[in-house]
C-alpha cells in the first residue's frame, strides 16, 4: 500500500488541497477526492479519451498520469467550461445540436475541442478531426461532433452563427433543386414523389 500524499491542486481556477494515495492517478483523485465526476473512467489504459482534461492548457489523458505530479499546475475540468449554470460555447453547441448521444465520451471530446480551439480559433474540419482522433464515440458517426465543433468555433470568434440548415435538416437531395423539405429525409422525399 503506497503513502498518502497531501498536495494542493489548482483545479478549474480554485485550490483544492487534498489527501489521497500516492499511486492515485489524477482522474481517480478528480473523482473522488475532489468530487469532480464530469471526467470519465473509459479504457484506464490511454486508449477513448473519456479521461481528457487539460493541464496548463494541453490535453492530457487523467488515467495515465498521476495526481501528485500536478500540484502547481492548472487543471481544467469539463466542469470548468460553464461559468456557473450558463453552459459554455462547446457545450451548447453539442447540446443543441445533438452531438452528444449516450453522453460517456463527451467530457473528454469536449476537452479536447476546448483545448484546440484555443490555439487556433478557425480550425478546418480535417484539423478537428485530427485533434479528436484519441477520442472513441462508439454511439455517433462524428459529423455531429465535428459540426458542433465549428460551430462554436464560430460562435466564439463572434460571428453571428447559427447552425447551417443542412446540419438541422441534412443535405440537399443531389440533382433535385433545393433539396429535400426541411425536416425529411431524402429517402422519404424520393418515395413520396413516386
Amino acid at each position: 500500500m503506497s503513502r498518502a500524499v497531501t498536495a494542493t491542486l489548482r483545479v478549474n481556477g480554485e485550490e483544492r488541497t487534498v489527501a489521497f494515495p500516492g499511486h492515485h492517478t489524477l482522474l481517480e483523485v478528480l473523482r473522488e477526492e475532489c468530487a469532480l465526476t464530469g471526467t470519465k473512467h473509459g479504457c484506464e489504459l490511454g486508449e477513448c479519451g473519456a479521461c481528457t482534461v487539460l493541464v496548463d492548457g494541453r490535453p492530457v489523458l487523467s488515467c495515465l498520469t498521476l495526481a501528485c505530479q500536478h500540484e502547481g499546475r492548472e487543471i481544467e475540468t469539463v466542469e470548468g467550461l460553464a461559468d456557473g449554470n450558463r453552459l459554455g460555447p462547446l457545450q451548447v453547441a453539442f447540446a443543441d445540436l445533438g452531438a452528444a448521444q449516450c453522453g460517456y465520451c463527451t467530457p473528454g471530446i469536449l476537452m479536447a475541442a476546448e483545448a484546440m480551439l484555443r490555439e487556433q480559433p478557425r480550425p478546418s474540419r480535417e484539423r478537428i478531426a485530427e485533434q479528436l482522433s484519441g477520442n472513441l464515440c462508439r454511439c455517433t458517426g462524428y459529423l455531429k461532433i465535428v459540426e458542433a465543433v465549428e460551430w462554436a468555433a464560430a460562435v466564439r470568434r463572434g460571428e453571428d452563427a447559427g447552425p447551417p440548415p443542412e446540419i438541422l435538416f441534412g443535405h440537399p437531395e443531389p440533382g433535385r433543386p433545393g433539396g429535400d423539405a426541411p425536416g425529411r429525409r431524402p429517402s422519404e422525399t424520393a418515395s413520396s414523389n413516386t
